[in-house]
């Protein structure tokens, strides 16, 4: 497969992506705006909160996918799929343990996946709009530490996962928004 693409693969590419990465935005503002209420234990519609979060991620990736074969193989969006329901099991599972385990699955995940969206957004930088995903996929790395690290504290909440998920949309819509002059362009 050619590293280099059509201009109009590129411009569908990018105008698929745009569109994902509004609906990521609003997802995350959304999400962090309803678990923000529900920080300080996991009740039971928290659970499903944060089973949600790395499900919804599982979604973006397939559309992500799809969206970007005619560009790119998607290999690393197949990884970040399963790990993100990986994820979503195992926040599914330390749910029931608490916010401690929660938090170290959460942080893993982030780890992970943070890894994965550097990797995948590295080489479409010449699409446009994605500085904000990689400079998001290293923060994500270090948040997931962060997580992992918060699991120890005497009283560990879940608003370091609400702090995850905001600016990680703030970048999506950063990133949607840069993609427009990407997708009219090519």
């Amino acid at each position: 497969m050619s590293t280099l693409a059509a201009p109009s693969s590129i411009s569908g590419t990018a105008s698929a992506l745009r569109r994902l990465y509004f609906v990521r935005f609003a997802f995350a503002i959304v999400w962090a705006l309803v678990m923000f209420t529900m920080a300080s234990k996991i009740s039971p519609v928290a659970a499903v909160l944060l089973v949600l979060y790395p499900l919804f991620d599982v979604g973006a990736a397939v559309v992500d996918a799809k969206a970007s074969r005619a560009t790119r193989s998607p290999v690393l969006l197949y990884v970040n799929m399963a790990v993100s329901l990986v994820a979503a099991v195992g926040v599914g599972i330390a749910a029931a343990s608490g916010i401690p385990a929660v938090l170290r699955v959460w942080g893993a995940w982030a780890i992970v996946s943070g890894l994965v969206q550097l990797i995948v957004a590295v080489p479409r930088r010449k699409m446009g709009g994605q500085w904000p995903m990689i400079i998001s996929g290293g923060i994500s790395i270090l948040a997931g530490a962060s997580f992992v690290a918060s699991a120890g504290a005497d009283k560990p909440m879940l608003t370091s996962a609400i702090g995850y998920a905001v600016p990680g949309g703030i970048f999506f819509l950063i990133s949607a928004l840069r993609l427009g002059r990407a997708a009219k362009e090519n």
